[in-house]
């Protein structure tokens, strides 16, 4: 597996056991893996690996974080100057809800449900690195565009935690369930419009 949207300046190698880790926890789950496992996998020593993760938590939570940074947390995903709030929270939503729509991020997710009742740290790691993280980034945003008319929102975190539900509506759930049909382009371009509307009738500026 190639993790998504890889950064180009991580070390062969680190990028070696991440990648041989997410193969192993979609494939297994988390409980059932151990640390000796990944860096046999990754064809590393373990020395090796735990100098780059101390942990499987950690492990996990870097996995999380990279996907979550590179394709929805980006600072080049959130432009300071916006002269169509619509357009741009549309453009937002589509990269998000396409992302969460790959399988591979399905796969973690669904690794991330089924096992963190046993394992506290995975359920952690994967909030803090995932939704947490586009959250905040999307709230600093929403605050900086209320401050320039754009949007109206007294809890900008509210507002954020409101957008994410209303993109991981129906199709997210169909999609997490691995029922068909597959969602198309055309579908997630209907959800995401749906979710805008909805967003700013709650957040948009008064007409």
């Amino acid at each position: 597996m190639t993790l998504p949207d890889a950064d180009t300046e991580i070390s062969p190698k680190r990028r070696q056991v991440l990648e041989a880790a997410a193969d192993l926890f979609m494939a297994n789950g988390y409980g059932s893996v151990s640390m000796e496992a990944v860096a046999r996998a990754a064809n590393v020593s373990k020395a090796t690996l735990y100098a780059y993760f101390e942990s499987k938590d950690q492990l996990f939570a870097t996995i999380v974080g990279e996907a979550c940074r590179r394709n929805t947390v980006n600072d080049e995903n959130f432009p300071a100057e916006v002269e169509d709030i619509r357009a741009e929270l549309h453009k937002i939503g589509v990269r998000v809800l396409g992302f969460l729509l790959q399988e591979r991020t399905l796969a973690i997710f669904r690794v991330a449900v089924a096992e963190s009742g046993r394992f506290p740290e995975l359920g952690r790691a994967f909030i803090t690195n995932g939704p947490q993280a586009f959250r905040d980034r999307f709230a600093a945003w929403v605050a900086a565009q209320a401050a320039a008319g754009h949007l109206v929102a007294a809890d900008t975190h509210v507002a954020a935690e409101q957008f994410m539900a209303l993109l991981r509506a129906g199709l997210f759930l169909r999609a997490t369930l691995a029922l068909p049909p597959a969602p198309t382009g055309a579908d997630i371009d209907a959800t995401v419009a749906a979710a805008v509307e909805t967003f700013l009738r709650a957040f948009g500026p008064p007409k």
